[in-house]
């Protein structure tokens, strides 16, 4: 009984059982040998036997997976109802924590979790732990959101959403209590839908409504709703079904002789914190649909469209995806064990909720690769079923390439391409002839080049060529190979073509970067008559032959390209030191390796990370007449978010430096005025933060230069767009030609995708845009893309 064992027992145990009760509570309602009751039943008499000891941190507990865990929410709030009944005030205490957690998570604008804590308080009043009357009083104070003045949509849509969504759960309950007051907040729902403006739709829609696919027509209409509306179909439904849902999973009904009894709480009043500066609300959304009944003939039957079971099953497999998504395999084997999967088509749920995810703008939720990975292990899962409902879904996909978002379809391609590298290229092809017969830049022929294209990058080129049949030869990827125009005897007429001879023998001897300007320099300019004296100013034919031999000898792989560039950093400075230079670099990179898109993307991004170009002259090329033949392929869009993600993360990393530098000499003042005993104080303080104070200066300016160039190449990227866009409309109009070309659509929606991508950093620039470019002159084809970014966060 005495000495130091006993007390390293007794010092270890609280954290064990704190280990203990995390597990349990994380735990329940996975598969058991016993019941989901009896598994609840008897993990609320361990937690009520530990409540003395423990009680703060089973608060936190049950708090974080209110939170965190919101598809297991009727397995918690049975739990907590349980542990109400038996302990009034822990549940007086847990529903006080929960106004708290809601209060800090809307506070610092994590409104997914806000939305969870909402739905599960919601909950707590099937649980007989909430009071009926307060749950309205708290949805009213929601709904009166709509009535604010001055404040965006996007708050008033988020208020509302949350009410209704809340509804599946908990509207049984309220309706038989409070009938009048929910009528009351459902009409001044209805009446806020009727009026709130739609014009950001075209913007964040998979499919265009435009000419829609005939599938598409009747049932289909709904692929259109915005996701607020088609929750509002569904609430309808619910009501006129007198909120009868039979999906979500209630194990409290199992104890309702016990819960009838508890008493319950009122929640405390609540009123949503106002709008400020700093509110980010979340972005609105597009309903996506790709199934109904007809699809799945033979299995269970899918729930409609506006049935509010619909909504359920997706919402909780989201939820899945969002709880398990960093581990594939969990997350693959959550989703096929999902609640009542004997009772519908389950694949096809998983597969079009995958798909609504990746599909969604301005961005998926989670890293795209992620649900490459997860499709691939539902797959292994369930070999003899899955395939085939992915299948079916691609083919859909495919049919409906012609009214599908560009942003969609690169993502379609990443996807196709990715998934089909990890089974053998093996793909019906012959399915898809139809794209033969198409103008090649109609976008199914787009499609499958692109696939083609990508699926080289995950392999190499004669496996392409095997895998494919004979007659798509037209859409497989060229040979990527190095096209050197100096390398052929018949060139031997070209300018330049005698010192790109020399160069070649220098580069192979090891030479200097001296010695290689000294063969440069009799490199006449066809620019001027004479050759002056002024040295490296632009000289196209320069360029010319020092690039292209200088990448016709690296071409073996891309670490050769990079030490090339590396080893002769400086005279690409000194040749690319002006703007026409850098672009005159760029498009000799093009010349050399049009052939292997790749490699280009590679070597520009190389170039900027090393300074040869600058992301001004990369926007530039793009949108220049030498790049117009490719200007729609996939492989330029990816080099422009690239260029532009990089200007982005400079600007942010030097702001970072700017304000640690800032916190730091805050420190130091910190740290001298609770220690000013000393006299002589001033001098010396004033010499400890010359440095900090200087540093601070040059980093103001760096910033502000950063962020001049970064408003800039946004100025460069949309005055481009604006001047190809507005030639197109002038050529169709005078030649009374139909607008909507394959090119318009691609290029119409690269612009949308170009605002969607970088949306955070455009709306800095917002007047200046406004004021200089997207003015009320403008064709209304190109205003109408600002119009509907301005109104996404309005």
């Amino acid at each position: 009984e005495t000495g130091q064992p006993h007390k390293r027992r007794r010092t270890s145990e609280p954290s064990e059982i704190e280990e203990r009760l995390e597990s349990l509570i994380c735990r329940v309602g996975e598969k058991s040998t016993s019941s989901l009751e009896s598994n609840l039943e008897g993990l609320a008499g361990v937690l009520e036997a530990d409540l003395p000891n423990y009680k703060s941190k089973i608060l936190r507990i049950l708090c974080t997976v209110a939170r965190l865990l919101p598809e297991k929410l009727t397995i918690y709030t049975t739990l907590v109802g349980l542990l109400n009944a038996r302990n009034y005030n822990f549940g007086g205490e847990f529903v006080e924590a929960m106004i708290r957690q809601l209060k800090e998570c809307l506070k610092v604008n994590m409104y997914n979790e806000a939305e969870y804590l909402v739905r599960f308080l919601s909950d707590l009043v099937n649980c007989h732990v909430i009071a009926a009357p307060s749950m309205v009083a708290m949805f009213e104070n929601f709904v009166s959101v709509i009535q604010e003045e001055d404040v965006p949509q996007v708050r008033c849509d988020w208020y509302v959403f949350v009410f209704l969504s809340s509804l599946p759960w908990v509207g049984k309950e309220l309706y038989e209590k409070k009938d009048a007051e929910i009528d009351r907040l459902l009409s001044h729902t209805e009446s806020y839908l009727k009026r709130r403006q739609k014009i950001h739709i075209p913007m964040l829609q998979v499919w265009t409504a435009d000419k829609p696919h005939p599938q598409e027509e009747a049932s289909r209409l709904y692929l259109l709703y915005t996701y607020l509306d088609c929750l509002w179909a569904q609430i309808q439904k619910l009501k006129k079904d007198h909120w009868q849902e039979r999906h979500i999973l209630r194990p409290y009904l199992a104890f309702d002789s016990i819960l009838c009894e508890a008493l319950q709480h009122n929640l405390p009043p609540f009123t949503p914190p106002p709008h400020t500066e700093d509110s980010v609300y979340p972005m609105p959304r597009v309903i996506f649909r790709m199934f109904d009944y007809t699809d799945d003939p033979e299995g269970p039957v899918m729930p409609g469209s506006h049935s509010v079971e619909r909504f359920v099953i997706e919402e909780n497999l989201h939820c899945i995806i969002k709880s398990h998504w960093k581990e594939r395999k969990t997350c693959a084997a959550q989703l096929l064990s999902y609640p009542g999967n004997n009772k519908i088509p389950l694949n096809y749920h998983i597969v079009e909720v995958i798909f609504a995810e990746l599909f969604q703008l301005p961005s998926p939720p989670h890293i795209e690769v992620m649900y490459t990975a997860l499709l691939i292990e539902l797959c292994k899962l369930q070999p003899g079923s899955l395939p085939q409902v992915l299948a079916q879904a691609t083919e859909m996909l495919y049919m409906r390439l012609d009214t599908m978002n560009t942003t969609c379809i690169d993502r379609f391609i990443n996807w196709f391409s990715h998934h089909l590298s990890n089974f053998q290229f093996r793909w019906s092809w012959e399915d898809w002839s139809d794209c033969l017969t198409q103008d090649l830049e109609k976008p199914k022929s787009k499609f499958v080049r692109e696939v083609l294209e990508k699926c080289m990058r995950l392999s190499y080129h004669q496996r392409i060529i095997d895998i494919v049949p004979p007659s798509f030869s037209v859409l497989s990827p060229a040979n990527p190979v190095c096209i050197y125009k100096y390398g052929e005897e018949s060139n031997r007429s070209l300018p330049g073509y005698t010192v790109a001879l020399c160069l070649t023998i220098a580069i192979k001897n090891k030479a200097s970067n001296d010695e290689i300007f000294n063969i440069l320099k009799d490199v006449p300019n066809p620019n001027q008559d004479d050759d002056d004296d002024e040295g490296f100013t632009f000289n196209p034919l320069k360029i010319e032959v020092f690039v292209q031999t200088l990448l016709h000898l690296a071409a073996k792989s891309f670490s050769h390209s990079f030490s090339a560039l590396a080893k002769f950093h400086e005279v690409f400075k000194t040749l690319a030191e002006s703007d026409e230079g850098k672009l005159h670099v760029l498009r000799v990179v093009y010349e050399v390796w049009k052939n292997h898109p790749q490699m280009i993307a590679v070597l520009v991004d190389k170039m900027i990370r090393t300074q040869i170009v600058d992301c001004a002259a990369v926007a530039n090329w793009i949108f220049s007449s030498e790049l117009a033949h490719d200007f729609t392929r996939f492989y330029v869009w990816e080099i422009l978010h690239s260029t532009i993600r990089k200007m982005n993360k400079h600007v942010l990393k030097i702001h970072r430096e700017l304000e640690e530098t800032k916190a730091r000499l805050a420190r130091q003042h910190k740290r001298r005025d609770s220690d000013d005993d000393d006299d002589d104080d001033d001098r010396s303080s004033d010499r400890e933060d010359g440095p900090l104070e200087e540093q601070i200066e040059r980093l103001q300016e760096k910033v502000e230069s950063a962020q001049s160039e970064q408003k800039n190449l946004f100025l460069v990227i949309f005055q481009r767009f604006i001047m190809l866009l507005t030639e197109h409309l002038v050529r169709c109009e005078t030649g009374g030609i139909d607008v909507f070309t394959p090119w318009y659509k691609s290029c119409i929606e690269r612009l949308q995708q170009i605002f969607l991508q970088h949306h955070q950093i455009i709306q800095q620039y917002m007047v200046t845009l406004e004021n200089l470019l997207f003015t009320a002159e403008l064709d209304h084809h190109i205003l109408a893309v600002f119009q509907q970014f301005c109104a996404l966060q309005a």
